[in-house]
């Protein structure tokens, strides 16, 4: 009795996986473009600025991955990151919503773009220290050499982001327990806390310098190009 048991349970665990795995949703191109009304207010306004936690520009996400998109969304929407806008934004959106976002903003601008170097300009000593200070989890090791080809889809791509939109980023890896304001993640949580502010301020600045991918793509139907 006990081995059919285990033997029916088997079979629906193997059941539920074929389902999940059947179900996994995917981002459409077109139908993210008819999806992006609330997003381009920000991100599709070049030097757009927020105001909260800080004054920073707001991330440029034309270019970057679908899959961090989709997860960076997520994390929103079940509150791993706290920012009320983006919250409020993320809760409205299905998971099906999420993928077309995320798959129409990965293809943007990416048509004609230039490769990027596989190594970027070597830092001063001062931050060459700081993006290999855990030798065994350098900011490289997940990001890639050049900061645009990330180990794992979920990672971002950082090479040419806004510095100081990097700066609030990294500082709110750092935040515990606050009702508004933090990232919650294991890994970027141990790595920003062996930095201080202005260390984090300086790595910002010379990865926000370096050639990348992501870039704000103004639309036409909402805002100028010029």
């Amino acid at each position: 009795m006990n081995k059919l048991l285990t033997t029916m349970f088997a079979l629906a665990v193997a059941c539920v996986t074929v389902s999940a795995q059947a179900q996994k949703v995917t981002g459409s191109v077109e139908n993210g473009a008819k999806k992006t009304a609330m997003c381009v207010g920000c991100h599709g306004i070049i030097g757009y600025q927020a105001s909260f936690p800080e004054i920073h520009k707001v991330p440029m996400i034309a270019g970057q991955s679908a899959t961090y998109i989709s997860s960076a969304l997520a994390a929103y929407k079940n509150g791993d990151r706290k920012h009320p806008t983006m919250r409020a934004i993320a809760d409205s959106l299905t998971e099906q919503d999420m993928a077309d976002l995320a798959a129409y903003y990965a293809q943007l601008g990416m048509k004609d773009q230039a490769a990027l170097p596989a190594t970027p300009k070597t830092p001063n000593e001062t931050v060459q220290a700081l993006i290999t200070r855990d030798k065994d989890n350098s900011c490289t090791k997940c990001h890639g050499a050049n900061f645009s080809t990330p180990n794992d889809g979920t990672v971002p791509k950082l090479a040419g982001q806004h510095a100081d939109y990097l700066t609030v980023a990294l500082k709110s890896y750092k935040v515990d327990g606050h009702g508004v304001v933090g990232r919650s993640n294991a890994v970027m949580g141990g790595q920003a806390k062996k930095f201080s502010n202005a260390e984090i301020k300086q790595l910002a600045s010379y990865i926000g310098g370096l050639p990348g991918d992501v870039k704000t793509v103004p639309e036409s139907r909402f805002h100028r190009a010029d």
